[in-house]
Order: structure tokens, then sequence, then C-alpha cells
């Protein structure tokens, strides 16, 4: 026998002995026949306390001994099946048959030393047995032919069903996870548990709001499982309605008498189902999404590992309906805009892209309507984002009402919008943009505040502006910096020129911040004289940029750039260093000292940074801080707590503060009280008009008395004749700088420039 055959302890004995009583025999072939089954009696009796089946095949005679644990374990009493070869093969299931046989005959052709072999069996209420047998050949007393084959079968079902579930779960998991459709994935997890319990039938239903969906029931009749689809769950509906209704299991063991199956057994009786029990399918935080239900034709409860896979395939479905609507809430996440409740972006790109596809090759066109607030920023930063987000939702109502029952309307981000109108007439867009201007000028009343904002609107038209998405949007987008820059609160119409405009700036913003980070921008100064004594008494710093593809880039285009992209405050430091360094050199040759006036961005200047920055520019350089001014535009000065303390800060350093461009702002007047500076620079846009304007006149003569008494001195930009000069040393203007006195120069031209008048 051969050793690698693992028995129990037990069985080798009893082999042992078997066969030294067959080598002992000399008596007759019959004699023989009788020592050895007085041999296999007393191997039966050894296996009596196991649950391994002994079967003894008589290779002489094809009869074969199956002993009652054999028989058992297929469902069969000890007098039930014949003693013969043909009971073995009717009972192997049919795809196992041929391996079976052809694993006995190579083990007794000795192709292979052990016999070891899996196959499924049939049991007697039908369903399948796993076994593994396992055997031997008894050998005869001499070198003669083997006469018995002896072993026992080992049932593995418990064991194979266990595997084959795991491997289902697997691959459902795997199914889930690449996110194969959940009617798929449903109908893969009934046919587990199926195929766990023979006869049982499963289903899946989903709850939507308080209806069940059928989701999957790859067994139930059609008919049953259309009769349940959209019923409403309830205390009494079923096993599932009512499961899905208290969130807990309902076992119903037989619906024909079941009080809660009253109004619907009709649905289930006619098709045989008799018992059904249901368990709720809950999301990971004890939500209800619906319900796993097992049918059998049979009245009967669940027993332990039915009530388990119960559970486990509730567990299972539960899954998929979490992971189909968390994919539900990510579409929506993708589609809609969830502060306004209006379409995405990418959700009104795909319209636009369908819109394009449905009018190609026709007379059809449409107009796309881009949006944006007008200084919503300030919002955000005076009243805080909770207001701007109410305002927002505010202009999307409004945009709403504007737009007419086809137009399509969405938020693109932050506070840019789009509409998209189909073009009836050759005005259609354009009525609508002056709807949309009209509606949001309207004022909103948002937390105990009163609003009135405003919006710059720009129109392409597909085709002629855009026959694709990319191009009409760029053309839209254009059309809207273009409204902006002629005065916002108005839309404008696309044309070639501004997609010119458009690449020149995007080429300034392209080359901008190498030219920055490397240092290749440079500085001139224009001189300011005292209008009483014409003594130079200052210079203010201005960039230049030169680039070798764009050549001479006004600051006008490249300053706002700057701050857009972020590197305002890097050009700003630069600034700082090399004007400041510039002063010192004078006063080293020997030149007076001169105020170096510097502009500072207003973003820059609500910076507490730049405070840390000034000093450090100080003690650097070593310049006397009453020789260096800074220049700030008249929108930073409010009543902010930020903007006084940003001041109070700079004037304890010693540095000169000057308001630049003033007049042209909104809170002049009433902020200059809270304000400590040294210097209000009347903008050139006045002095323009002062010979002819006597209002312009009046204005100018005004500011000069009212900062006087307020204690600063002004300063008048843009001076170019004498007659402008004459006015103001009459008025009493203190300071002056303009091209009537000196263009901005280089720093070499400034130590040669003494004028006086």
């Amino acid at each position: 026998m051969n050793n690698s055959l693992k028995f129990e302890p037990l069985f080798h004995k009893e082999v042992q002995q078997l066969q030294s009583r067959l080598s002992a025999l000399s008596q007759s072939h019959e004699a023989r026949k009788t020592a050895l089954y007085e041999s296999e009696q007393r191997f039966s009796l050894a296996m009596f306390g196991s649950d391994d089946g002994l079967w003894d095949w008589d290779l002489e005679t094809d009869e074969i001994y199956y002993s009652p644990s054999w028989k058992k374990m297929l469902g069969y009493g000890d007098g039930e099946l014949e003693a013969s070869l043909n009971t073995w093969s009717s009972l192997v299931h049919k795809d196992d048959q041929e391996d079976a046989l052809q694993s006995c005959r190579d083990y007794l052709n000795g192709n292979i030393d052990t016999y070891n072999h899996e196959m499924r069996m049939l049991h007697k209420n039908g369903s399948e047995v796993f076994i593994i047998a396992r055997g031997f050949i008894v050998p005869p007393e001499s070198e003669g032919q083997a006469i018995h084959f002896v072993g026992t079968h080992v049932d593995i079902t418990a064991r194979k069903k266990a595997e084959a579930y795991n491997d289902k779960n697997a691959e459902i998991l795997e199914m889930i996870a690449t996110g194969m459709p959940a009617a798929t994935v449903y109908s893969a997890i009934a046919l587990i548990y199926e195929g766990r319990h023979l006869g049982m039938r499963c289903s899946m239903l989903e709850l939507h709001g308080n209806k069940l969906m059928h989701g999957g029931a790859p067994s139930l009749p059609n008919e049953y499982c259309t009769a349940l689809h959209g019923i409403k769950n309830g205390p009494s509906v079923g096993s599932c309605g009512t499961s899905t209704y208290t969130g807990t299991r309902v076992v119903v063991e037989n619906i024909d008498t079941d009080p809660k199956w009253q109004e619907i057994k009709h649905l289930a009786l006619p098709h045989g189902i008799a018992s059904c029990w249901s368990e709720p399918i809950k999301s990971s935080s004890g939500k209800v999404l619906g319900a796993f239900g097992m049918y059998y034709n049979h009245t009967g409860v669940p027993n332990e590992e039915q009530s388990q896979d119960l559970l486990s395939g509730a567990r299972l479905a539960g899954i998929v309906m979490e992971r189909d609507q968390a994919q539900k809430y990510i579409r929506e996440l993708a589609y809609t805009d969830l502060l306004t409740g209006l379409a995405s972006r990418a959700h009104f790109y795909q319209v636009i892209e369908e819109q394009i596809n449905t009018f190609k090759g026709s007379d059809r066109r449409f107009g796309l309507l881009y949006i944006d607030l007008d200084d919503f920023k300030g919002v955000n930063d005076s009243l805080g984002h909770d207001i701007g987000d109410l305002l927002l939702k505010a202009i999307a109502k409004g945009l709403k009402r504007a737009a007419g029952e086809s137009d399509f309307v969405a938020r693109l981000s932050g506070d840019e919008f789009c509409i998209l109108v189909e073009e009836l007439d050759d005005y259609t867009a354009a009525y609508v943009a002056q709807r949309c201007l009209d509606i949001i000028s309207e004022p909103v009343d948002v937390a105990d505040r009163s609003l009135i904002p405003s919006c710059s609107i720009g129109i392409a038209y597909y085709p002629e502006d855009g026959e694709n998405l990319s191009t009409l949007i760029k053309a839209a987008d254009t059309t809207l910096y273009a409204a902006k820059e002629l005065g916002k609160n108005q839309y404008t119409c696309y044309t070639k020129e501004l997609t010119d405009k458009a690449e020149y700036r995007f080429q300034v913003e392209q080359y901008l911040k190498e030219a920055i980070e490397h240092q290749q921008l440079s500085l001139v100064y224009q001189p300011q004289f005292s209008v009483q004594t014409g003594e130079m008494i200052g210079v203010e710093a201005l960039s230049r940029w030169y680039h070798p593809a764009l050549g001479q880039v006004p600051p006008a285009d490249f300053i706002p750039i700057a701050e857009r992209i972020g590197m305002i405050k890097p050009l700003t430091e630069w600034v700082l260093y090399t004007a400041c360094r510039q002063a010192l050199e004078w006063k080293e040759q020997g030149q007076p000292a001169l105020t170096m006036a510097v502009n500072i961005s207003p973003s820059h200047f609500l910076d507490q940074e730049i405070v840390t920055l000034i000093k450090q520019v100080l003690d650097e350089t070593c310049l006397n801080p009453a020789e260096l001014e800074l220049e700030v535009t008249e929108s930073v000065v409010q009543t902010d707590q930020r903007n006084i303390r940003s001041f109070k800060t700079l004037k304890e350093l010693g540095v000169k503060l000057a308001i630049d461009d003033f007049g042209t702002g909104y809170s002049s007047f009433s902020s200059l009280k809270h304000l400590n500076v040294d210097y209000l620079k009347i903008d050139k846009y006045f002095l323009d008009d002062m010979l002819e304007d006597k209002q312009a006149l009046q204005l100018i003569s005004s500011m000069i008395e009212m900062a006087q008494q307020l204690g600063y001195e002004i300063v008048a930009e843009g001076v170019e004749n004498q007659q402008q000069l004459d006015i103001l040393q009459r008025l009493g203007c203190e300071a002056a700088q303009g091209y009537f006195f000196s263009k901005p120069v280089s720093a070499q031209a400034i130590s040669a420039l003494r004028m006086s008048f």
C-alpha cells in the first residue's frame, strides 16, 4: 500500500489486519473470499464511528459493498441501493462520470500511485454532494491480479460550498467595483444564494421614496415582478414592503394566512409562492435602501444557514445600492450647481455640444451669453462670503426670469453665468441680454441690506463666431472682457478685433511672469516740482517693460495682468528695492534729497505683509523713511479697520502716504477724515477740462481748499501747459507733475534735469 495515503489511524490498523489475514490464506478461492468478507466486516465496524462512507469493489464480479454511512451521505437508507457498479455510476454527476472512471482506470493500471479524486454525486433529494474518494488495491497473496479495490468517500460539500460562495462574493465585489449595471449584479447575487439552497428564489427591491422598484429576481416569474414594481411600502405590505417600512427583518411562514400579505397575496399564490422572508437593505449609515427577499414554494421559516445568508445577501445588495446612490449624487454634483440650483459648467458644455450637433448643416443659429457680475469681489471682501452667496442665489433667480422658457441657464463658477439662447431672429440674444441687465440691476435685499448689483455680458453666435465649443466659449469670454473695459453694466457682441486683443493679453500673461522673476523690467522716473518755487522735490517711479517679441508693453497692459496672475507682490518688491537704491545713489552723487514715490497695488496694500516689506527695504537700503512716499489708489480709502491700521502703522515708520487719482473714486470725502496721509494727487481727468469747464475748475478749487483745511498737500497730475500751471499757482496747489515739466525719464536724465520757471 502506498504510504502517501493519509487515512485515520484506526483505518490503517484495520487495513494491516486485512492484509495479514489475506497473506495467511492458502485455502480455496471461496475460502479466501469468506475470510476477506470477515475482514471487511471488521473494517466496516472500525469505520462505524466515522462520517466517512466505506466502499469495497470486487474487481472480479463488479459487485460493490456500500456501507450505511456511504448510503446515508447520499440520503439513502441501509436497505436501499444495489451493491453494483451501476449504482455508483448512476449517482455520479453526469458531468463528472468520465473523469471519475478514468481516475479509477489510471490507478488500477498503475499509471498513478494513489487514488484521490474529487467529484460530485447526486443526493436522493436532487442536490449535489461534493465527494473526495480515496482508495487502495487489496493485493492477492501472490503476484496474481488484484481482486479488491477498497476505499472511502468523504463529504466535502460544506467546504466546496464555502469556497464557491467566497469566489462568487469576490466576483460580485469586482462587478460592483468595475461599474457593472445594478440589474446584472442583483441577478448574480440572487444566483449565489439560490445555488446554496435548493428550491429558493431570491429578489431585490429598491426603495425610491416610499415605492418599491424591481431590482433583480432572475428566477421569479416576470408577471410577479412586474406586479410588485412601483408598489408602496407600508406596515402590512407583504414581507418586503413591511421590512422596508419598519427597517426590520420580516419572516412570513405562510403567505396564504399571514395578515401582512392579505392585500397582495393574490399576486404570489398563483405562482406557487408559499413563504417569503425579507431583510431590509441598509446603507452604511443605516438608511433603508430596499429589501432582499427569499421565496420558497413551500411554507417554512429559515434555518440558521438561511438566516445568515438572508443577512449576507442584503449586505451585498446594499453595497450595490449605495454605490448607485453615490454615483447619482456625483452626477448631480457634476450637472447641478449646488448653490444656485442652475446647471453646472459640465452640464452646460454638454448642452452646447448637443446643440451644435443638432444645428450643424442647417441655417439655425443660437447665441451664447457670457455673464459676469461687476465688482462682486467687493461684496465678498466687505460683506463676507455668506452675503455673497445669498446675492448669487438672487442673481440666479433673476437670470431665470430674464431667460425664455427654452433658454438654458448655467452657473460656470464664482460670479460667472451663461445663457444659451436659440436665435429666432436677429435680436433674440440681445433682447435677453438687455433683460438680464435690467433685472439684475434691480435692488436686492440680502440680510437686511439693499444691494444694487450690475453685470457685464459678452455675446457670441453659432456658427459665425465659432463652430465648436471651445471657439464659441472663447469668443463669448473675449467679448465679456471687452464689455468690462467699456465701462461695465452693458452687453457687447463679438468682433474679430476682440480676439486679437485677447490673444495679445494672453501673450503678455505668458511672458510677464518670466520677466518679473528674472527682473527684466526697468524703471523710469517722472519728476515732481514745487508749483510755487519751481524746485524739483521728488520723482515717481514707473515700471517699463520691453519684450523682444511684444515690443514696448504699456503699464496699463501689464500691471492689471500682474494683479490677475498673482505677480504684483514680487513686482512691487523689485520696484521698491530698485527705486530706494536709486534715491541713495543720487544722494551719494551730491544731489539734494528727493522724495521717491512708489505706487502700491490696493490688494498688496491691504496685506499685512506690506508693512514688513517696507521695513525690510528701509533697513537694507538705509533710506530715510521720510524720503519714501507710497501711493495708493482711492479704492482702498474706506473705513475698514484693516485700511486704517495699515495707514497708521506706515505713518509710524515715518513713511509718507499719498492718495493717487483722487476724485475718481466713490468714497473720497466720507473716508478722508479717518486717514492720516500726506498728499492728495488730483487726477489728470480734472486738469484736462479746467480751462474750458467752469465746473471742473470749481471742483479742483474745492479739492485744494478742502485738503488744505484737513492738513493735506495737493499734487496735480498731468500738467501740460503754462495756463494750467498758472491756475494751480493761483489756487495754492503745492506740487505738480506732467509733460509740461518732463516725461518720465531714466535715472541718468534725472541727474541733469533741474528746471525752474
